[in-house]
Protein backbone atom coordinates (compact mmCIF):
# COMPACT_ATOMS: atom_id res chain seq x y z
CA UNK A 1 0.00 0.00 0.00
CA UNK A 2 1.07 3.56 -0.67
CA UNK A 3 0.19 6.53 1.53
CA UNK A 4 -0.23 10.24 0.92
CA UNK A 5 -0.96 13.40 2.85
CA UNK A 6 -4.60 14.42 2.52
CA UNK A 7 -4.54 17.86 0.94
CA UNK A 8 -3.37 20.60 3.30
CA UNK A 9 -4.06 18.51 6.41
CA UNK A 10 -1.68 16.44 8.50
CA UNK A 11 -3.65 13.27 7.83
CA UNK A 12 -1.65 10.45 6.25
CA UNK A 13 -4.01 8.20 4.33
CA UNK A 14 -3.79 5.08 2.17
CA UNK A 15 -4.21 5.73 -1.55
CA UNK A 16 -7.40 3.66 -1.35
CA UNK A 17 -10.22 4.61 1.01
CA UNK A 18 -12.74 1.94 1.99
CA UNK A 19 -16.26 3.25 1.43
CA UNK A 20 -18.65 1.88 4.03
CA UNK A 21 -22.02 2.69 2.46
CA UNK A 22 -22.43 -1.04 1.82
CA UNK A 23 -22.28 -1.82 5.55
CA UNK A 24 -25.30 -1.57 7.82
CA UNK A 25 -28.63 -3.09 8.72
CA UNK A 26 -30.53 -3.63 5.42
CA UNK A 27 -33.82 -2.84 7.14
CA UNK A 28 -32.65 0.48 8.58
CA UNK A 29 -32.10 2.72 5.58
CA UNK A 30 -32.25 3.47 1.88
CA UNK A 31 -30.50 0.34 0.63
CA UNK A 32 -31.65 -3.28 0.73
CA UNK A 33 -28.31 -4.76 -0.35
CA UNK A 34 -26.08 -3.78 2.59
CA UNK A 35 -24.06 -6.27 4.63
CA UNK A 36 -24.68 -7.32 8.21
CA UNK A 37 -22.11 -6.71 10.93
CA UNK A 38 -20.31 -10.05 10.68
CA UNK A 39 -19.82 -9.72 6.92
CA UNK A 40 -18.77 -6.09 7.25
CA UNK A 41 -16.21 -6.94 9.92
CA UNK A 42 -14.52 -9.52 7.68
CA UNK A 43 -14.06 -6.95 4.92
CA UNK A 44 -12.81 -4.25 7.29
CA UNK A 45 -10.29 -6.68 8.77
CA UNK A 46 -9.07 -7.62 5.31
CA UNK A 47 -8.70 -3.96 4.35
CA UNK A 48 -6.50 -3.41 7.40
CA UNK A 49 -4.38 -6.43 6.45
CA UNK A 50 -3.87 -4.90 3.00
CA UNK A 51 -2.67 -1.63 4.51
CA UNK A 52 -5.85 0.40 4.05
CA UNK A 53 -6.08 2.89 6.91
CA UNK A 54 -8.73 5.28 5.52
CA UNK A 55 -12.44 4.53 6.07
CA UNK A 56 -15.41 6.63 4.95
CA UNK A 57 -18.95 6.41 6.31
CA UNK A 58 -21.87 8.75 7.11
CA UNK A 59 -24.53 9.15 9.75
CA UNK A 60 -27.10 8.76 6.98
CA UNK A 61 -25.93 5.31 5.92
CA UNK A 62 -28.54 2.79 7.06
CA UNK A 63 -29.74 4.82 10.01
CA UNK A 64 -26.29 5.14 11.54
CA UNK A 65 -25.63 1.38 11.62
CA UNK A 66 -22.78 1.75 9.11
CA UNK A 67 -21.01 3.98 11.63
CA UNK A 68 -21.75 1.48 14.41
CA UNK A 69 -20.40 -1.51 12.47
CA UNK A 70 -17.27 0.38 11.44
CA UNK A 71 -16.59 1.70 14.93
CA UNK A 72 -16.90 -1.68 16.64
CA UNK A 73 -14.77 -3.40 14.00
CA UNK A 74 -11.97 -0.85 14.22
CA UNK A 75 -11.96 -0.93 18.02
CA UNK A 76 -11.43 -4.69 17.89
CA UNK A 77 -9.00 -4.83 14.97
CA UNK A 78 -6.86 -1.68 15.02
CA UNK A 79 -5.36 1.02 17.20
CA UNK A 80 -7.29 4.26 16.97
CA UNK A 81 -4.20 6.29 16.08
CA UNK A 82 -3.44 3.98 13.15
CA UNK A 83 -6.66 4.62 11.23
CA UNK A 84 -8.23 7.66 9.58
CA UNK A 85 -12.01 7.75 9.95
CA UNK A 86 -14.23 10.05 7.90
CA UNK A 87 -17.94 10.54 8.39
CA UNK A 88 -20.50 12.97 6.99
CA UNK A 89 -23.49 14.99 8.14
CA UNK A 90 -26.59 15.80 6.01
CA UNK A 91 -28.61 18.96 5.40
CA UNK A 92 -30.66 20.65 8.09
CA UNK A 93 -34.14 19.18 8.01
CA UNK A 94 -37.30 21.19 7.45
CA UNK A 95 -38.23 20.43 11.06
CA UNK A 96 -34.93 21.85 12.31
CA UNK A 97 -35.38 24.99 10.26
CA UNK A 98 -38.93 25.45 11.52
CA UNK A 99 -37.78 24.87 15.08
CA UNK A 100 -35.03 27.46 14.90
CA UNK A 101 -32.12 25.01 14.98
CA UNK A 102 -29.24 26.85 13.31
CA UNK A 103 -26.45 25.44 11.21
CA UNK A 104 -23.86 25.50 13.97
CA UNK A 105 -26.10 23.55 16.37
CA UNK A 106 -27.00 21.14 13.58
CA UNK A 107 -23.34 20.35 12.86
CA UNK A 108 -22.37 19.84 16.49
CA UNK A 109 -25.44 17.78 17.40
CA UNK A 110 -24.95 15.37 14.49
CA UNK A 111 -21.22 15.11 15.20
CA UNK A 112 -21.94 14.00 18.75
CA UNK A 113 -24.39 11.41 17.43
CA UNK A 114 -21.79 10.09 14.97
CA UNK A 115 -19.18 9.87 17.74
CA UNK A 116 -21.62 7.82 19.82
CA UNK A 117 -22.28 5.48 16.90
CA UNK A 118 -18.56 5.08 16.21
CA UNK A 119 -17.63 4.80 19.89
CA UNK A 120 -14.84 7.32 19.31
CA UNK A 121 -13.75 10.57 20.93
CA UNK A 122 -12.96 12.20 17.59
CA UNK A 123 -13.19 11.71 13.84
CA UNK A 124 -10.25 12.47 11.61
CA UNK A 125 -12.25 13.98 8.75
CA UNK A 126 -15.75 15.42 9.08
CA UNK A 127 -17.57 16.18 5.85
CA UNK A 128 -20.57 18.25 4.89
CA UNK A 129 -22.46 15.65 2.82
CA UNK A 130 -23.83 18.23 0.38
CA UNK A 131 -24.26 21.98 0.01
CA UNK A 132 -27.12 23.30 2.15
CA UNK A 133 -28.99 25.95 0.18
CA UNK A 134 -31.23 26.69 3.18
CA UNK A 135 -28.49 27.37 5.73
CA UNK A 136 -25.94 30.21 5.71
CA UNK A 137 -22.54 28.69 5.00
CA UNK A 138 -21.14 30.89 7.80
CA UNK A 139 -23.14 28.85 10.32
CA UNK A 140 -21.84 25.58 8.93
CA UNK A 141 -18.21 26.72 8.87
CA UNK A 142 -18.42 28.13 12.39
CA UNK A 143 -19.85 24.85 13.68
CA UNK A 144 -17.11 22.86 11.99
CA UNK A 145 -14.45 25.19 13.40
CA UNK A 146 -15.89 24.76 16.90
CA UNK A 147 -15.69 20.98 16.44
CA UNK A 148 -12.02 21.22 15.49
CA UNK A 149 -11.25 23.53 18.43
CA UNK A 150 -12.97 21.08 20.78
CA UNK A 151 -10.72 18.25 19.57
CA UNK A 152 -13.63 16.26 18.16
CA UNK A 153 -12.51 16.67 14.52
CA UNK A 154 -9.02 16.83 13.03
CA UNK A 155 -9.85 18.12 9.53
CA UNK A 156 -12.94 19.00 7.51
CA UNK A 157 -14.15 18.34 3.98
CA UNK A 158 -17.21 18.66 1.78
CA UNK A 159 -19.02 16.41 -0.68
CA UNK A 160 -21.38 17.16 -3.57
CA UNK A 161 -20.80 20.84 -4.28
CA UNK A 162 -19.74 23.15 -7.08
CA UNK A 163 -16.27 24.69 -7.25
CA UNK A 164 -17.66 28.18 -6.55
CA UNK A 165 -19.30 26.87 -3.38
CA UNK A 166 -16.09 25.31 -2.12
CA UNK A 167 -14.21 28.51 -2.92
CA UNK A 168 -16.84 30.62 -1.12
CA UNK A 169 -16.77 28.41 1.98
CA UNK A 170 -13.00 28.52 2.27
CA UNK A 171 -12.94 32.28 1.64
CA UNK A 172 -15.38 32.80 4.50
CA UNK A 173 -13.36 30.49 6.75
CA UNK A 174 -10.16 32.35 5.98
CA UNK A 175 -11.87 35.70 6.57
CA UNK A 176 -12.97 34.64 10.07
CA UNK A 177 -9.88 32.64 10.98
CA UNK A 178 -11.83 29.39 10.90
CA UNK A 179 -10.81 25.93 9.72
CA UNK A 180 -10.90 25.45 5.93
CA UNK A 181 -11.99 22.46 3.87
CA UNK A 182 -9.03 20.22 2.95
CA UNK A 183 -10.84 17.71 0.74
CA UNK A 184 -13.78 17.34 -1.60
CA UNK A 185 -15.68 14.12 -2.25
CA UNK A 186 -17.37 14.33 -5.62
CA UNK A 187 -18.89 12.01 -8.20
CA UNK A 188 -15.96 11.23 -10.48
CA UNK A 189 -15.08 8.20 -12.60
CA UNK A 190 -14.42 7.29 -16.23
CA UNK A 191 -18.14 7.46 -17.00
CA UNK A 192 -18.78 10.78 -15.26
CA UNK A 193 -16.02 13.37 -15.57
CA UNK A 194 -17.89 16.64 -15.08
CA UNK A 195 -15.66 17.45 -12.07
CA UNK A 196 -12.85 18.11 -14.55
CA UNK A 197 -14.48 21.34 -15.75
CA UNK A 198 -13.90 23.51 -12.68
CA UNK A 199 -13.61 21.51 -9.47
CA UNK A 200 -10.43 19.58 -10.21
CA UNK A 201 -8.45 22.55 -11.58
CA UNK A 202 -9.49 24.60 -8.54
CA UNK A 203 -8.49 21.85 -6.10
CA UNK A 204 -5.17 21.38 -7.85
CA UNK A 205 -4.48 25.11 -7.54
CA UNK A 206 -5.43 25.22 -3.85
CA UNK A 207 -3.92 21.91 -2.71
CA UNK A 208 -7.32 20.43 -1.85
CA UNK A 209 -7.53 16.63 -1.90
CA UNK A 210 -9.85 14.70 -4.22
CA UNK A 211 -11.57 11.70 -2.64
CA UNK A 212 -14.07 10.74 -5.37
CA UNK A 213 -16.96 8.42 -4.66
CA UNK A 214 -18.46 5.90 -7.08
CA UNK A 215 -15.03 5.36 -8.70
CA UNK A 216 -16.27 2.21 -10.46
CA UNK A 217 -19.66 3.67 -11.41
CA UNK A 218 -21.46 1.39 -8.96
CA UNK A 219 -19.81 -1.63 -10.60
CA UNK A 220 -20.66 -0.72 -14.18
CA UNK A 221 -17.03 -0.21 -15.16
CA UNK A 222 -15.96 -3.66 -14.00
CA UNK A 223 -18.83 -6.09 -14.57
CA UNK A 224 -18.59 -8.45 -17.53
CA UNK A 225 -21.49 -8.69 -19.97
CA UNK A 226 -24.43 -10.40 -18.29
CA UNK A 227 -22.77 -10.37 -14.88
CA UNK A 228 -25.00 -9.04 -12.12
CA UNK A 229 -25.14 -8.59 -8.35
CA UNK A 230 -27.68 -7.85 -5.65
CA UNK A 231 -26.67 -4.19 -5.77
CA UNK A 232 -26.93 -3.93 -9.56
CA UNK A 233 -30.40 -5.43 -9.37
CA UNK A 234 -31.72 -3.47 -6.38
CA UNK A 235 -29.87 -0.14 -6.27
CA UNK A 236 -32.47 2.16 -7.80
CA UNK A 237 -30.38 5.21 -6.96
CA UNK A 238 -27.42 3.97 -9.02
CA UNK A 239 -29.78 3.07 -11.86
CA UNK A 240 -30.93 6.68 -11.87
CA UNK A 241 -27.33 7.83 -12.24
CA UNK A 242 -26.16 5.49 -14.98
CA UNK A 243 -28.93 3.71 -16.88
CA UNK A 244 -29.92 6.68 -19.08
CA UNK A 245 -26.40 6.95 -20.53
CA UNK A 246 -25.60 3.24 -20.65
CA UNK A 247 -25.41 3.12 -24.45
CA UNK A 248 -22.92 5.96 -24.83
CA UNK A 249 -20.95 4.77 -21.81
CA UNK A 250 -20.65 1.24 -23.20
CA UNK A 251 -17.73 2.28 -25.41
CA UNK A 252 -15.71 3.29 -22.37
CA UNK A 253 -16.66 0.14 -20.46
CA UNK A 254 -15.48 -1.93 -23.42
CA UNK A 255 -12.18 -0.07 -23.53
CA UNK A 256 -11.59 -0.72 -19.84
CA UNK A 257 -12.15 -4.43 -20.50
CA UNK A 258 -9.90 -4.39 -23.56
CA UNK A 259 -7.05 -2.63 -21.78
CA UNK A 260 -7.38 -4.92 -18.76
CA UNK A 261 -7.04 -7.99 -20.97
CA UNK A 262 -4.12 -6.51 -22.89
CA UNK A 263 -2.23 -5.59 -19.71
CA UNK A 264 -3.13 -8.70 -17.70
CA UNK A 265 -4.93 -6.57 -15.11
CA UNK A 266 -8.39 -6.66 -13.61
CA UNK A 267 -10.94 -4.12 -14.78
CA UNK A 268 -10.88 -2.69 -11.27
CA UNK A 269 -7.15 -2.11 -11.53
CA UNK A 270 -7.58 -0.24 -14.81
CA UNK A 271 -10.50 1.94 -13.67
CA UNK A 272 -8.92 2.77 -10.33
CA UNK A 273 -5.46 3.10 -11.87
CA UNK A 274 -6.88 5.85 -14.06
CA UNK A 275 -8.26 7.71 -11.02
CA UNK A 276 -5.05 7.23 -9.05
CA UNK A 277 -3.15 8.80 -11.94
CA UNK A 278 -5.20 11.96 -11.26
CA UNK A 279 -3.72 12.08 -7.73
CA UNK A 280 -7.12 11.14 -6.31
CA UNK A 281 -7.78 8.96 -3.28
CA UNK A 282 -10.84 7.02 -4.46
CA UNK A 283 -13.51 5.96 -1.98
CA UNK A 284 -14.14 2.37 -3.04
CA UNK A 285 -17.40 0.79 -1.92
CA UNK A 286 -16.94 -2.82 -0.86
CA UNK A 287 -19.41 -5.67 -0.45
CA UNK A 288 -17.23 -8.64 -1.47
CA UNK A 289 -13.71 -9.70 -0.55
CA UNK A 290 -12.34 -9.35 -4.07
CA UNK A 291 -13.54 -5.74 -4.19
CA UNK A 292 -11.05 -4.58 -1.60
CA UNK A 293 -8.31 -6.94 -2.76
CA UNK A 294 -8.46 -5.73 -6.36
CA UNK A 295 -8.70 -2.13 -5.18
CA UNK A 296 -5.50 -2.54 -3.18
CA UNK A 297 -3.84 -4.14 -6.21
CA UNK A 298 -4.65 -1.03 -8.26
CA UNK A 299 -2.17 1.00 -6.22
CA UNK A 300 1.01 1.09 -8.25
CA UNK A 301 -0.68 0.44 -11.59
CA UNK A 302 0.84 2.83 -14.10
CA UNK A 303 -1.07 3.65 -17.27
CA UNK A 304 0.78 5.21 -20.17
CA UNK A 305 -0.27 8.51 -21.70
CA UNK A 306 -1.61 6.64 -24.72
CA UNK A 307 -3.59 4.22 -22.54
CA UNK A 308 -5.07 7.07 -20.52
CA UNK A 309 -6.01 8.89 -23.71
CA UNK A 310 -7.63 5.76 -25.12
CA UNK A 311 -9.84 5.46 -22.03
CA UNK A 312 -10.77 9.12 -22.08
CA UNK A 313 -11.35 9.98 -25.74
CA UNK A 314 -14.81 8.42 -26.05
CA UNK A 315 -16.27 10.53 -23.21
CA UNK A 316 -19.11 12.91 -23.99
CA UNK A 317 -20.62 15.52 -21.64
CA UNK A 318 -23.09 14.23 -19.06
CA UNK A 319 -25.83 15.98 -17.17
CA UNK A 320 -25.48 16.16 -13.41
CA UNK A 321 -27.05 13.15 -11.71
CA UNK A 322 -27.47 11.80 -8.20
CA UNK A 323 -27.08 14.28 -5.38
CA UNK A 324 -25.70 17.02 -7.63
CA UNK A 325 -28.65 16.69 -9.96
CA UNK A 326 -31.23 16.64 -7.20
CA UNK A 327 -29.90 19.08 -4.60
CA UNK A 328 -30.78 22.48 -6.06
CA UNK A 329 -31.53 25.87 -4.54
Amino acid sequence: MEYTKLGNSELKVSRICMGCMGFGNPSSGQHSWTLDEEQSRKLIRRALELGVNFFDTAIGYQGGTSEEYLGRSLRDCAKREDVVVATKFPLRTAEERAGGVGGKEHVLTLLDASLRHLGMEYVDLYLCHMWDYHTPIEEIMEGLHEAVKAGKVRAIGISNCFAWQLAKANFIAEKHGWTKFVSVQGHYNLLHREEEREMIPYCREEGIALTPYSPLASGRLVKMGGETSKRLEEDAYAKGKYDATARQDAVIVERVAELAERRGLSRTQVALGWLLSKSAVPVVGVTKMHHIEQAAEAVGVCLSKDETGYLEEAYVPHRLVGVMGQNQA
